[in-house]
């Protein structure tokens, strides 16, 4: 159980710290559009650091291709819900977090509920 709480740690800072760089780096890109690639840019880094958790801590399983798509759902649904402004209101009045969080806990909820 720790090992999971470390891998979701390590997750949020990696996908945090390199999704806006890396979608920074795509040419082109604006708008919900923008917010769609950074959605499957965290996907990805959350399934890379989910691979690479594997081999560093114990008792985590190594990650398959099915994993990195329900990660990618996960944060492509976060991505909607934040195109959606009546849902976007629905979600920042319950909880107070910047919008760009949503499609990153999706991809890590995604990452988890098929690890």
């Amino acid at each position: 159980m720790l090992s999971y709480i470390l891998l979701v740690i390590a997750q949020f800072v990696a996908a945090f710290l390199g999704g806006g760089e890396l979608a920074g780096r795509v040419p082109g890109i604006g708008g919900d559009v923008r917010t769609f690639v950074q959605a499957a840019i965290y996907a990805v880094i959350v399934w890379v650091v989910g691979v690479i958790g594997s081999f560093i801590l114990k008792g985590v399983r190594t990650p398959g291709s099915a994993t990195l798509t329900t990660a990618l759902i996960g944060a492509i649904i976060g991505a909607t819900v934040m195109s959606i402004p009546a849902a976007l209101h629905a979600v920042s009045a319950v909880v107070k977090f910047p919008p760009l969080y949503l499609p990153l806990l999706g991809a890590i909820i995604g990452y988890l509920v098929r690890r």
